[in-house]
C-alpha cells in the first residue's frame, strides 16, 4: 500500500469552503491532522458548521467559526495552588515509651517526610521539635491528630512567630597538612570549634540557624566530608515586652529579694502550667532521658549524663548504647525504624534526626540502654530494613557527643547580670532578651546541660528545648571517657 502524507489546508480570508472540509467530523479544534476512519467521517457529517476550528495556517493556535469571524472565548480564572512552605512544629508531651514512635506514625500515614526532629527532656516532659514542608490547611489537620494522642499536653505551629531557632552539626572533613591552615581559618569566620584533630581529619562543632549549617557545609566540602551528623532544628519564641508576654508571671519581679528561700517547686509547675497532685520528683520510663533519683538534690533530678557506665563491680552489662544508622530521606522511614525499637520494648533515651553528608540520606543518631548481646541482635534487626543503608554501634569507640539547649529564664534587671555571669562558665551565650526573660544558648554534654540548668532553677526556667545527643567516632583515637573529670570534657 502506498504511503499516504496528510498535510495541512491553509485557511485564508473568505476560504469557507476549506474551514467546513478541515472540520468535518470533528468537535474539537485539532493540534495536528489525524487521518479519519470512515465511520468517524459519516459520523462527522451531522455536525454543526459552527463547531471550532483552527485558524492559524500551520500553527493552528486560534479558534473561529466556520465562516472565519472569531469567536470570543472566556479565560479560565487561574487556579490558585495552597503554597507549600516550611513549618516549625512544637509538640510538647509526657514522656512514655513509644511515644517517638507515635508522634512520627502520624506524619507517616499522612505521607509526610520529617525533614529534621529533634526532642529533649525537661524533668517528665518532652519537647519536640519537628520541621516538615506543607501547606497550612493539611498541617492544621495534622496538628489536630496529633492532639488527639494520649498524653499530648500541646501542639503549636511557631513558623509565624518571631523565634530563636538553633542547630548543632559536627562535621569530619579531610584536612591534609597544606590545607589546614585554611580549613582552621573558615573555623574562625563561622566562630565553630575543633572538637578532635587527627593526623588527616579535623573533626568541627558547629551550631547556628539552618542558613549557616549549609553555608559552613558548602565551604568545606571543597576539602572532601567524611561524616555529618546533625540534629534537628530547635526553636524557641522571642519573649513579648511588657505584661502581655506569657511567662511575664513567672519573671524575677515577683520574687526581688533572690537570697531568700524560694518555692522553686511551685515556680517550675507554674512555668510550665501544671500542677499533678503527689507527683514525686522521681519518674522511671519514657523514651527520652528516664529520671532517677540523686542523693543530696531533690528538685528536677535528671539521669546522669553517662547513665550505665560499668565499673569492675557491675555485673548487670546494662549500659547505654549510641547507634548511628544511615537511612534513605524518605516519608515514614523514621516511624519504620523507631517501630524497630518499640515492638522489641526499648526505651530511646536520646533521639537526633538531620541530613547526612550525601544527599537523599539522612543519619539518626539514638541512645538506648541495653546489654551488649541484646544490642547486638537489635542492629541486626535493623539491618533487615530496606531503607537502612548503614548502622554502627559506636559505644566500644572513642566518639565525641554534643548536645545543643536553649533554655529561657525568668530575671529582673536585677538578676540579670547574676545569670549571665553564670552562663560565661559554662561557655553559654545569651541570643535573646526581653525586659522579664533571658534566652541562653549552650552546647556541651549532658553533665554540662544537667549543671547549669540546676543553677538557674532559683531564677526559674520558663522554657527548655533540647536536641537529642550526636556522635562521631574520634580518628585521632582519644578515649573522651578519661576526661570527665575535667569541668569541660573534649
Amino acid at each position: 500500500m502506498a504511503a499516504v502524507s496528510f498535510r495541512p489546508t491553509p485557511i485564508c480570508s473568505g476560504n469557507s469552503s476549506s474551514a467546513s472540509k478541515l472540520n468535518n467530523g470533528f468537535s474539537k479544534p485539532l493540534a495536528f491532522p489525524t487521518k479519519l476512519s470512515p465511520a468517524a467521517s459519516a459520523a462527522g457529517s451531522r455536525h454543526s458548521h459552527k463547531a471550532l476550528v483552527v485558524a492559524s495556517a500551520g500553527s493552528f493556535d486560534k479558534p473561529i467559526a466556520a465562516d472565519n469571524s472569531p469567536l470570543a472565548v472566556s479565560n479560565p480564572s487561574p487556579v490558585t495552588r495552597p503554597k507549600v512552605r516550611r513549618h516549625t512544629i512544637s509538640v510538647f508531651v509526657g514522656d512514655e515509651s513509644g511515644m517517638i514512635n507515635r508522634i512520627a506514625g502520624v506524619f507517616a500515614r499522612r505521607g509526610y517526610n520529617i525533614e529534621s526532629l529533634a526532642v529533649g527532656l525537661n524533668k517528665d516532659r518532652a519537647l519536640f521539635t519537628i520541621v516538615v514542608s506543607g501547606t497550612e490547611r493539611v498541617l492544621q489537620q495534622v496538628m489536630e491528630q496529633l492532639q488527639k494522642l494520649v498524653n499530648v499536653v500541646k501542639v503549636e505551629d511557631i513558623s509565624n512567630e518571631p523565634q530563636v531557632e538553633r542547630e548543632l552539626m559536627l562535621i569530619k572533613v579531610s584536612a591534609e597538612p597544606e590545607h589546614r591552615a585554611e580549613i582552621m581559618w573558615l573555623v574562625d569566620i563561622f566562630r565553630a570549634k575543633i572538637v578532635d584533630i587527627s593526623e588527616h581529619s579535623l573533626t568541627i562543632e558547629v551550631t547556628g540557624d539552618p542558613g549557616k549549617m549549609v553555608a559552613v557545609q558548602r565551604n568545606l566540602s571543597k576539602f572532601g566530608i567524611r561524616e555529618i551528623a546533625r540534629t534537628g532544628k530547635i526553636a524557641l519564641r522571642r519573649e513579648k515586652l511588657g505584661a502581655s508576654a506569657p511567662f511575664w508571671r513567672f519573671s524575677a519581679a515577683s520574687y526581688p529579694d533572690l537570697e531568700g528561700t524560694m518555692p522553686v517547686n511551685s515556680v517550675m509547675a507554674g512555668a510550665r502550667d501544671r500542677t499533678v497532685p503527689g507527683e514525686t520528683d522521681a519518674y522511671v520510663g519514657g523514651d527520652v532521658y528516664p529520671v532517677e533519683p540523686t542523693d543530696g538534690f531533690s528538685v528536677n533530678q535528671v539521669l546522669d549524663a553517662h547513665w550505665g557506665d560499668l565499673n569492675d563491680e557491675d555485673m548487670s552489662g546494662l549500659r547505654s548504647h549510641t547507634l548511628s544508622m544511615l537511612v534513605t530521606d524518605s516519608p515514614g522511614v523514621l516511624n519504620i525504624v523507631t517501630g524497630v525499637f518499640s515492638r522489641r520494648g526499648y526505651n530511646i533515651q536520646s533521639l537526633a534526626v538531620g541530613h547526612a553528608e550525601v544527599e537523599g540520606l539522612s543519619r539518626i543518631t539514638t541512645v538506648v540502654p541495653g546489654t551488649d548481646e541484646s544490642i547486638s541482635k537489635l542492629v541486626q534487626q535493623l539491618y533487615k530494613l530496606v531503607d537502612l543503608h548503614e548502622v554502627k554501634d559506636i559505644t566500644h569507640a572513642p566518639f565525641a557527643e554534643r548536645e545543643l539547649m536553649l533554655i529561657k529564664i525568668a530575671v529582673n534587671a536585677a538578676a540579670r547580670r547574676d545569670v549571665l555571669d553564670i552562663a560565661s562558665i559554662f561557655r553559654g551565650k545569651a541570643v535573646d532578651v526581653s525586659d522579664h526573660t533571658i534566652t541562653l544558648e549552650l552546647t556541651g554534654d549532658l553533665d554540662k546541660m544537667v549543671a547549669l540548668q540546676r543553677l538557674l532553677e532559683p531564677y526559674g526556667i520558663c522554657e527548655v528545648a533540647r536536641t537529642g545527643r550526636i556522635a562521631l567516632v574520634r580518628e585521632s583515637g582519644i578515649d573522651s571517657k578519661h576526661l570527665r573529670g575535667y569541668a569541660f570534657p573534649l
